[in-house]
C-alpha cells in the first residue's frame, strides 16, 4: 500500500531462539531498514528498570540473546545499554541472567554516563547517552507493560532510557506536571534518534499493574517497525486499548503524526485481530508522573556507590 507505515506482526508461544531471530530476519526484509547492518555500530536498547524488579519488568534474556544472535549474523558491531530507573545497567542485566545469555557473543556493555545536552517540547532539558546518538541504528527492544503513570509501556516510553541516570527523575520532578506534556517530552525522544528500529517482546507481558509489579499474561506477540509512534498506535490496536487513554498516543494524535493513524499502517504478517480476546487489562486510573524525591535521593546514592565499584 503506497504512502503507509509498515508495521510486522509474529506470534510466538515462547521464546524459542530460532523464532525470535526467524523474526528478525522477516521483519528486515519487510521494513525498509535506514543502514546497512554490515560494519554499523548497533546499539541494543532493553528496558532495565530495576535489579530489584520481578523478571517480567526487565527485558527477557531470551528474547535480547535472539536478537542479539540475528545481529551479529548480519555483521554488526554490537552494544548492549540503558539507564535504568535504579541501579546501573550491569547490575540489572546480570541480576535478570541478560549478561549471562550473551556470554560468548561479540557484545559490548555500556553505561549511558555520558549525556549531550538537547532542549526538548516547553523548553524541557534532558541530557541524552552520547551511545544513544552516536551508533549507526538503536535497536529497540520494548516488553510491553501495563504501566501506572504512561497506561501501557511500548515503543516511544522505552526510549526514556536514553535519558542519563538521575536526569530522569530529575525531568520527573520539574516537568511531570500533566500527563500530556510528558507525552510530548517521550515523542520529543523518539525523533532525536538519528536512526532506530523497534522489536517489541509481547510473549509474556505484564498486564494490569506497571511497570515493576504487574501479572503474567501470555500474548505471544512479536512486533517490529520503523516509526515508534506507529508501533504504538498497532499495538492498542492489537490489545483493544483505548488509545485515547495513552498520554503519549493523545500528544502525537495532537502534533498530527502520521504514525498515530491507524488507517496510515500497513499491517504485515498477522493481523491484530488473531490476537482478540487477550485479556491485556491496563490501569483504569492513572498515577501522576511527578518523581517521588525520596525514591531520586535513594537511586541518586544506589548509583554513586555502583560507580564507585566499577
Amino acid at each position: 500500500m503506497a504512502d503507509t507505515i509498515p508495521i510486522v506482526i509474529g506470534k510466538s508461544r515462547d521464546y524459542d531462539l530460532e523464532r525470535i531471530k526467524g523474526f528478525c530476519e522477516q521483519a528486515a526484509a519487510q521494513l525498509e531498514l535506514p543502514v546497512n547492518m554490515h560494519g554499523s555500530s548497533l546499539l541494543l536498547k532493553p528496558n532495565l528498570i530495576s535489579s530489584r524488579a520481578s523478571q517480567l519488568a526487565c527485558s527477557d534474556a531470551r528474547f535480547v540473546r535472539g536478537v542479539a544472535e540475528w545481529c551479529l549474523d548480519q555483521g554488526a558491531r554490537l552494544a548492549i545499554g540503558d539507564s535504568p530507573s535504579f541501579g546501573s545497567a550491569w547490575q540489572v542485566m546480570k541480576k535478570m541472567g541478560i549478561a549471562a545469555g550473551l556470554e560468548g557473543l561479540d557484545v559490548r556493555f555500556v553505561e549511558f554516563k555520558s549525556p549531550h545536552e538537547h532542549i526538548l517540547t516547553h523548553g524541557v532539558k534532558v541530557g541524552i547517552a552520547e551511545d544513544a546518538l552516536a551508533c549507526d541504528l538503536l535497536v529497540n527492544l520494548p516488553r510491553i507493560k501495563a504501566h501506572s503513570q504512561m497506561y501501557v509501556t511500548m515503543a516511544v516510553k522505552n526510549l526514556f532510557g536514553i535519558v542519563c541516570g538521575m536526569r530522569k527523575a530529575v525531568c520527573h520532578m520539574k516537568n511531570g506536571l500533566s500527563h500530556q506534556k510528558f507525552g510530548d517530552l517521550m515523542l520529543d525522544l523518539a525523533f532525536v534518534l538519528p536512526n532506530q528500529i523497534t522489536l517489541v517482546d509481547g510473549i509474556e507481558v505484564m498486564s494490569r499493574r506497571g511497570p515493576i509489579r504487574g501479572e503474567l499474561l501470555e500474548l505471544g506477540c512479536l512486533c517490529a517497525g520503523i516509526d515508534p509512534v506507529a508501533v504504538d498506535t498497532m499495538l492498542l490496536e492489537l490489545l483493544e486499548l483505548d488509545r485515547n487513554r495513552s498520554p503519549v498516543w493523545r500528544a502525537a494524535q495532537a502534533r498530527g503524526f502520521k504514525g498515530a493513524g491507524i488507517e496510515a499502517i500497513e499491517c504485515i504478517g498477522e493481523r491484530p485481530a488473531s490476537f482478540s480476546g487477550s485479556g491485556f487489562r491496563a490501569p483504569s486510573l492513572l498515577n501522576p508522573v511527578v518523581f517521588n524525591p525520596f525514591r531520586f535521593m535513594h537511586s541518586s546514592l544506589k548509583r554513586a556507590m555502583a560507580s564507585s565499584r566499577s
